[in-house]
C-alpha cells in the first residue's frame, strides 16, 4: 500500500531499468513497484545493494569493535555498488538540425530506479555530491521514499529530492521504528 502512490511520481519519465537488492523486503517493494512499471527492464537482485553500515560515522563517539568490523566488512562492497551504478553518461553527440525531425520522440533523460535500503542510499548520496562518506548517518530518509540524483554527462551531479514522502498519507510514513514525523 505505501509504494502504490509511487507510480504518479514517476509520471512521463523515461526509466531505463530498474535495480534492487538482494534482501526480501527490498525485493517486494521493487515487485510493486514493477506492477505500475511493466514496461521497465528488470536487474536481477544484486548483494552489492544490501543493507549494510557503509561507512565510519566522524564525529563518532565509542564505538564497538563489532561494528567497527561490520563497517570494515561491508563497506568495500557498498562502495562496488557505488561504482557500479554512479556514472556520467556519455556526452550527447552534436546533430545537425533537421526541420523534418520530429523532436518530441528523442529521449534526453533516462531515469534508473535502485530500490534499496537507508544506509546504502545515504551512502550513495555523499558520494555522489562528493561529501564526506562518514556523513551518511546525519541524514534521515524515511521507508518508502524517494531520493532522486541527477548526474550529468559533464560529472556535476545535483540532489533534487532526498527522502521524499509526499506520496504517503502521514500515518504511513516511518523511519525505523518511528511513525509520522514528530519522534
Amino acid at each position: 500500500e505505501m509504494v502504490a502512490g509511487v507510480n504518479e511520481k514517476f509520471g512521463p519519465c523515461h526509466v531505463k531499468i530498474m535495480r534492487v537488492s538482494d534482501m526480501t523486503r527490498a525485493k517486494q517493494t521493487a515487485n510493486i513497484i514493477a506492477s505500475f512499471l511493466p514496461n521497465v527492464e528488470r536487474a536481477d537482485p544484486d548483494d552489492l545493494l544490501n543493507e549494510g553500515r557503509p561507512a565510519h560515522t566522524i564525529p563518532g563517539g565509542k564505538v564497538s569493535p563489532s561494528t567497527i568490523e561490520a563497517v570494515d566488512k561491508q563497506h568495500p562492497k557498498i562502495e562496488a555498488a557505488f561504482q557500479k551504478y554512479f556514472y556520467r553518461a556519455p556526452m550527447p553527440e552534436e546533430e545537425s538540425k533537421d526541420e523534418d525531425k520530429d523532436d518530441t520522440t528523442t529521449v534526453k533523460h533516462e531515469f534508473e530506479i535502485i530500490v534499496g535500503h537507508a544506509n546504502v542510499i545515504r551512502y550513495f548520496l555523499c558520494r555522489a555530491l562528493q561529501l564526506p562518506p562518514e556523513a551518511w548517518l546525519r541524514l534521515c530518509i524515511f521507508n518508502c521514499s524517494l531520493t532522486y540524483l541527477t548526474i550529468r554527462p559533464t560529472g556535476t551531479v545535483s540532489c533534487r529530492m532526498l527522502g521524499d514522502v509526499g506520496h504517503l498519507p502521514y500515518g504511513m510514513t516511518t523511519f525505523s521504528m518511528h511513525h509520522g514525523y514528530n519522534w
